[in-house]
């Protein structure tokens, strides 16, 4: 199960709605993690954005609910442009508001990206085979580790060029982790911890979506190694 509502609006497309909230991140002096709103801002957008995507959406609009306060905004608004630019994404609106009334001891940004899919692509009843391989693009982390291990994150310029390959089924790993998202991925099976072999922890966070789970045939496995290069973590389903 997807992460995403798809609400249909017409005979031929549904809207795509993903969402994503931050707390304790920011500039504040009681955030856990202290970044800058436009770094707050970039990876919430990335979750929401990823979301959308893996489901078939085009995403067309952002919406955000500021409680870091007035001053935060522009930076906010800088980092979601800069998600845009790395996925090439056009005529991409931004609307949203700020709380103003009331000042919160920690920071906090709720974030939802809006797309468009076409019906006739909106199927995500994959099931598991023998045939099929698994990959985790990108690296668990959650954290201040988001930050000092950035070069171990799935680039969203990547995550946009493995949405375009053809047969191969993606899904943004959240903050439960690969075993959790793998589950939600196929129709007909669940996975537990001792049937799943990989070099990542699979019960890991991984935060705003720094890695992503990638479901392919097997005659595409040089194609995808190649394409995600060092990003490239094999799962290996363990039969039992």
């Amino acid at each position: 199960m997807r992460d995403v509502l798809i609400i249909p609006f017409n005979g031929e497309e549904s809207l795509v709605m993903a969402s994503d909230n931050s707390g304790g991140m920011g500039l504040k002096e009681m955030d856990e993690v202290q970044v800058p709103y436009e770094t707050v801002a970039y990876y919430s957008f990335r979750v929401a954005v990823m979301e959308c995507m893996a489901a078939g959406g085009k995403p067309f609009a952002v919406t955000v609910q500021n409680f870091c306060g007035e001053h935060a905004w522009t930076a906010l608004m800088d980092g979601i442009n800069r998600g845009i630019e790395e996925l090439g994404l056009e005529g991409i609106q931004i609307n949203g508001s700020t709380e103003s009334n009331f000042s919160l001891v920690q920071s906090a940004v709720g974030l939802t990206v809006l797309g468009k899919v076409k019906n006739d692509t909106v199927d995500h009843s994959l099931k598991f085979s023998e045939e099929t391989m698994v990959a985790v693009i990108g690296k668990p982390l959650v954290g201040n580790e988001v930050v000092e291990l950035e070069a171990e994150v799935a680039p969203l310029s990547l995550f946009k060029q493995f949405c375009l390959l053809e047969g191969v089924i993606l899904l943004p790993v959240g903050s439960k982790g690969i075993l959790y998202e793998m589950n939600q991925l196929f129709v007909n099976r669940t996975f537990r911890e001792t049937e799943i072999a990989a070099d990542l922890d699979v019960k890991k966070s991984s935060g705003p979506s720094t890695c992503f789970l990638a479901a392919f045939s097997q005659e595409k496995k040089e194609d995808i190694m190649k394409a995600a290069s060092s990003y490239f973590h094999k799962v290996e389903v363990i039969k039992c």
